[in-house]
């Protein structure tokens, strides 16, 4: 069972959208929640992943599973654009968009993993799967 966080392979490219991005983010010095933090641990023979999702509403919060992937999203959405052109805001810092992250579940029971959302955690509980019992016999040469 290996439950660590997935990623595509990037292309080694310059994206200076990506680079102005970082650029702004270490000038600021904000955080932003472009990948939510998680804890994960093992507890009675189950996986436990606790999700921060601060601010999200349980209806915008979504688990796929695909294969031995697990696909966590959620998606916030902005009425500052609204505001802002009536110059209610000085300054925005909170994250609004899509934000998503997948963690290999090879060895977890896919269908007894249970999900609750309250005061902004995700907390999934994941039983792993069990395995045969290895017994040792000797087989016989025909």
């Amino acid at each position: 069972m290996f439950l660590t966080p997935y990623r595509r392979n990037e292309i080694n490219t310059f994206n200076p959208f990506k680079a102005m991005d970082e650029l702004e983010r270490r000038f600021f010095g904000s955080e932003s929640i472009d990948e939510f933090k998680t804890d994960i641990r093992e507890e009675d023979g189950n996986v436990i992943l606790e999700a921060d999702l601060p601010g999200f509403k349980k209806e915008d919060v979504h688990v796929d599973l695909d294969d031995n992937f697990m696909t966590i999203s959620a998606e916030r959405h902005s009425d500052y654009e609204q505001k802002d052109k009536q110059g209610n805001y000085i300054r925005c810092e909170r994250s609004y968009g899509s934000f998503s992250r997948s963690f290999d579940i090879t060895g977890i029971d896919r269908e007894q993993i249970k999900a609750s959302f309250e005061n902004g955690v995700l907390t999934l509980t994941m039983p792993k799967q069990t395995q045969p019992q290895i017994t040792s016999r000797r087989l016989e040469i025909q």
